[in-house]
């Protein structure tokens, strides 16, 4: 019955196998690998963010389910990672397993992680000023565009403190939606495996460093066309204030929280 429904995912232990394995194969990606499939990245959840923008801009919806519809349609941009094939810096905290095995060195983990990141970042860009100059902002009465302003201004007033622990809450289960995809070997097992953790920490409003790469930038574009409340605080400095402690937070939460606890229980003191 197994064979015939697909229940064949990989066992927590072969999980850990193939994310050490794939973290050593990311590591030594060639640069230009490495850049390209970071732009992507930073793309693809940027993609997610706008989605979440465009559901969450409804006022007919109540919180709950507004935030919990957005969740789900944020996870397009991890699916788009996970499935269609991109360097992502939040999930490349997870190389922390191939490192605390030794199997890769500490410059080449943060050299992977330093790349990803400002490749991460050119992508994002990228597709704020297509948002912007597509005027797509403008649809419902430009309420997508009053959300998204919204969104950039509750990030740049977050305390730093708050930014850092909602930045470790996101990232353990954004590691952890990609721990489960690895132990799926469909397409339908990766995108169900992704779709809950990421929905949840998108709809409890926890902090992802990439996404915010997108939020913040679009809101201070567009803030100079929209009278929102609190747009004011919005800056191109306050995109790095913000940036700071949430990938710190995010660090934390996928490169110790998940791989370094699942590197204690499956791989320690084990010769690779």
């Amino acid at each position: 019955m197994a064979a015939i429904f697909g229940f064949d995912a990989y066992a927590p232990k072969e999980i850990a196998d193939r994310v050490e394995t794939i973290g050593v194969a990311k590591a030594r990606l060639p640069l230009i690998a490495q850049v390209a499939l970071g732009v992507l990245a930073g793309g693809f959840i940027g993609l997610g963010a706008l989605y979440f923008t465009l559901v969450t801009s409804d006022v007919n919806l109540s919180f709950a389910v507004s935030r919990v519809l957005g969740g789900v349609s944020f996870s397009l941009g991890l699916i788009l990672v996970v499935a269609a094939g991109a360097e992502l810096f939040t999930g490349n905290n997870l190389l922390v397993l191939a490192w605390a095995s030794q199997r890769i060195t500490t410059r080449e983990l943060l050299t992977n992680w330093l790349v990803i990141y400002c490749a991460n970042l050119a992508g994002a860009l990228g597709l704020v000023a297509l948002v912007w100059l597509s005027n797509h902002w403008q649809m419902n009465g430009s309420a997508v565009g009053i959300q998204a302003v919204k969104i950039a201004a509750a990030k740049a007033s977050l305390p730093f403190w708050d930014a850092f622990l909602k930045g470790i809450l996101c990232n353990i289960l954004v590691c952890l939606a990609v721990w489960l995809a690895l132990a799926g070997r469909s397409i339908v097992d990766k995108i169900c495996a992704i779709v809950f953790p990421v929905s949840a920490f998108v709809a409890a409003g926890f902090e992802h460093s990439i996404a915010n790469m997108y939020f913040i930038p679009l809101g201070v574009l567009l803030k100079e066309n929209l009278a929102v409340t609190g747009a004011e605080n919005l800056s191109w400095l306050a995109l790095g204030t913000n940036l700071v402690p949430v990938t710190l937070g995010n660090i934390v939460g996928g490169g110790v929280m998940v791989a370094l606890v699942y590197h204690l229980v499956y791989h320690r003191g084990v010769k690779t």
